[in-house]
């Protein structure tokens, strides 16, 4: 279980394919106190620890994965939002996050404020009943909250903090970003 609060970019090192799983290679600050077998949220997809090697470690991502997020399309170099698990006796600055990603969205616009940035992303209207204004979204691992909320459409306003310490800063028109919908309205909208 992670929070949506980003602890560190990783950048993409290499990329192999074994069937149809895909096997990624990153570069982080945080690597070397990984442990294996240990979750790391990537771009808010929860991924196993395999292997570590000083300032890198090895994930593989399965087909299922691939299918519902946007690590099929990373390439070496790309930046990637890592975060590590919840530690129970520490604060929820974010929200509740698993690292199960929803579904994939599309960045529609990227406007520049005077000291913010407002993105707006489209999503599969089929989520629409888990998307409220003012409620909670991770998006690439990111918690953020709603505004502007449409069918399948919303908002999220971007500090400058948030700006320059995520690859949020990377998203323009026509980027594909992962959705995970707040687990607490999952359950509300399943009753």
């Amino acid at each position: 279980m992670f929070t949506g609060i980003i602890e560190s970019l990783g950048k993409v090192l290499s990329i192999t394919e074994n069937g149809t799983n895909k096997t990624f290679w990153l570069e982080s600050p945080i690597s070397h106190e990984l442990k294996i077998d240990q979750s790391l949220s990537h771009n808010g997809v929860c991924l196993t620890v395999e292997e570590i090697h000083e300032n890198t470690h090895r994930v593989t991502a399965i087909e299922e994965t691939l299918r519902k997020s946007n690590l099929g399309s990373w390439k070496p170099g790309d930046e990637v939002n890592l975060e590590r698990c919840l530690i129970m006796n520490g604060r929820l600055d974010g929200h509740i996050v698993q690292g199960h990603v929803d579904a994939v969205g599309t960045c529609l616009k990227r406007k520049e404020g005077k000291g913010s940035w407002e993105f707006q992303f489209e999503f599969p209207k089929k989520f629409s009943r888990l998307v409220i204004e003012k409620g909670s979204i991770s998006l690439n691992g990111i918690s953020l909250t709603l505004f502007d909320v449409k069918k399948s459409r919303f908002s999220v306003a971007i500090i400058p903090y948030t700006f320059g310490h995520t690859n949020i800063r990377s998203v323009l028109p026509g980027s594909i970003v992962n959705l995970e919908f707040d687990i607490i309205g999952k359950y509300v909208a399943r009753r």
